[in-house]
């Protein structure tokens, strides 16, 4: 799906990987300098990062949706949202274990943030791969059995081996 020409879920997916990133990095701040500001901070960033990924969610579902049945690219997709529910999930358990203390989270809820972003980072690279290797959602001429970036083989641009693909 677009909005003025460029792919929505693609135009989203910053918010809460910068969001949640932040949180995470405040959290490694905060223990380090014992500031509980940064820590409350984290609490919030992480309530926000989950807003803005359940939104970037949506459209990426429609997108996965739109891909053909048998392609690479709709198996790295549905692997790509699996990672990303798993981010959520852990960024949601941490956000309800520090809502009792915000300023002072228990150690499972920095894990968990810890393990979320761990998560996001797999999904994100996955993301890539389906952008940036296998042009999803950039050019009509995309080439959705693209061989993994870490192959070391190259792509082969052909219209006809490609199907659709999604936007």
């Amino acid at each position: 799906m677009k909005l003025l020409g460029h792919p929505i879920h693609q135009q989203l997916v910053g918010l809460p990987l910068g969001i949640l990133t932040s949180a995470v990095i405040f959290d490694v701040i905060a223990l380090a300098a014992r500031n509980s500001f940064l820590f409350r901070m984290a609490f919030w960033l992480i309530g926000v990062g989950l807003i803005a990924g359940a939104l970037a969610a949506v459209f990426g579902l429609m997108d996965w949706i739109g891909l053909p049945q048998k392609t690479r690219a709709r198996r790295v997709g549905a692997w790509h949202a699996i990672s990303n529910v798993v981010a959520l999930t852990l960024f949601a358990a941490s956000w309800l274990f520090r809502r009792p203390s915000p300023d002072a989270p228990v150690g499972y809820a920095l894990a968990a943030s810890f393990a979320g972003i761990c998560a996001l980072l797999v999904a994100g690279w996955l993301g890539g791969e389906l952008v940036n290797r296998m042009g999803v959602g950039v050019d009509d001429g995309a080439n959705l059995n693209a061989p993994s970036s870490l192959s070391g083989k190259p792509i082969r641009s052909n219209a006809k081996s490609s199907g659709t693909r999604a936007a």
